[in-house]
């Protein structure tokens, strides 16, 4: 009897860690990866500065926030997580070094826990995917090191009239339209963007005033 349920095997196929890999190759994979899934409530920590992380992590169901904290306790989103993305591999690659985030969930929320070290190590099982599935991992790393590129090109512009525009634009492109969800409330985009929720409330107001943007919450149209 599998330990997965159907919905939780087909978000698995389609992450990127699993790419090229058949479907009833993933299952087998995920007791030789000791795959694990756990629940966690809305506010809830899965993983918080200075934990020792040895395992990734991927997004069943729910939605997961990644974020750099201060002393002071401001924070500083850097990626939002939804079902299908994967959070804390690059830290789980480097079993010296602690986690420099939090990943905390931003709704009731399940995720998939899997040992890194049964991925880049020697597999003993002989899995016919695993080179694949090392490959499929470097291509996550990739992503996320040029989302990271992104996110800073957003943070450089002067205004935040600049930085939203900047981070719209790149959204549209993502999604190839001019009308589109982001994964961000006001204070989350505001802390992504690291400006104020007021100056970036104001400055939306003003944007759709311009009829430059329309919105409504998190749907946004360029115009």
């Amino acid at each position: 009897m599998s330990n997965f349920s159907e919905e939780t095997l087909s978000v698995l196929q389609r992450c990127v860690l699993f790419q090229g890999i058949n479907a009833n190759e993933v299952e087998p994979m995920l007791g030789c990866l000791k795959a694990r899934e756990r629940t966690y409530e809305k506010g809830e920590y899965i993983y918080r500065i200075g934990d020792e992380t040895t395992a990734l992590g991927v997004v069943i169901s729910g939605k997961a926030l990644v974020e750099n904290e201060d002393y002071w306790g401001n924070v500083n989103i850097l990626v939002a997580a939804v079902p299908g993305d994967m959070f804390a591999e690059a830290f789980a690659c480097m079993p010296d070094e602690a986690s420099r985030v939090n990943v905390v969930a931003d709704t009731d929320c399940t995720v998939v826990l899997m040992d890194v070290s049964r991925i880049v190590g020697t597999c003993t099982s002989a899995c016919a995917f695993h080179q694949r599935i090392i490959r499929n991992l470097l291509t996550v790393l990739a992503r996320k090191n040029l989302a990271i590129t992104q996110k800073n090109e957003h943070l450089t512009k002067r205004s935040t009239r600049e930085k939203v525009l900047s981070y719209l634009s790149s959204q549209s492109r993502q999604v190839g339209s001019s009308s589109f969800d982001i994964p961000f409330n006001r204070q989350q985009l505001a802390d992504y963007l690291s400006v104020e929720r007021s100056a970036l409330s104001s400055c939306l107001g003003k944007m759709q005033k311009d009829g430059v943007i329309r919105f409504r919450k998190s749907h946004f149209e360029l115009l």
